[in-house]
């Protein structure tokens, strides 16, 4: 199977993470290149408590004579979502490698792709794939309690890119409200001429 060097974007915003890395995974090892933007708009299943003791937990995992060795344990949202998939490939040998490396994963909506479609996985929605009574929260929250500093800074470039993403969805919607009327002008205009042509003929 063949694939284009155009990734697939991916909003990661209301997936559900673990289900969201797995699809993502199948996908990378059958060679498609995969961008997943709003990283910290990714859920995870269970309370916000909860999942803080999971990941106090995983905090407490060091290497037996060298810490600087690893594990390594990444706080931002796009490194969170980065190591879940990398768990679900064979990241050792040299197949799982050319995988991970078709992959990128970001905060926000970062250029190009803000200006690029984007899609969702609906296999992965929580609204489709949770219970309406379950607990969830949201990596981004989870990760600003662990020390990701960069919530405000993502949500102000994320205000600016909706405030953006508005003017021209509002300019587009306008020209082609002109180009609609225009159409019909000319139609009119049209039928008017082929009524003047029908006339002269019948005289």
């Amino acid at each position: 199977m063949s694939f284009s060097d155009k990734p697939i974007v991916i909003d990661g915003r209301g997936h559900l993470l673990g289900r969201l890395a797995s699809v993502v995974a199948k996908q990378l090892l059958i060679g498609q290149k995969i961008v997943v933007v709003r990283c910290e708009e990714v859920n995870i299943s269970g309370s916000l408590y909860r999942n803080k003791l999971r990941f106090a937990d995983f905090l407490h995992k060091r290497h037996i004579t060298n810490p600087k060795k690893g594990p390594h344990h990444f706080r931002a949202p796009s490194r969170v979502l980065i190591r879940t998939i990398r768990g679900m490939l064979p990241y050792k040998t040299a197949r799982g490698k050319a995988a991970l490396e078709r992959l990128r994963t970001f905060e926000g909506v970062p250029p190009p792709y803000d200006t690029q479609k984007r899609v969702v996985v609906p296999d992965a929605l929580r609204i489709l794939r949770l219970g309406d009574t379950r607990k969830f929260c949201v990596l981004g929250e989870l990760s600003k309690n662990f020390g990701w500093k960069y919530t405000d800074v993502v949500s102000r470039l994320e205000e600016k890119r909706k405030a953006k993403s508005a003017e021209y969805y509002r300019h587009k919607k306008d020209a082609d409200k002109l180009k609609r009327q225009a159409e019909k002008n000319v139609s009119e205009e049209i039928m008017a001429i082929d009524e003047e042509i029908a006339t002269i003929k019948k005289l």
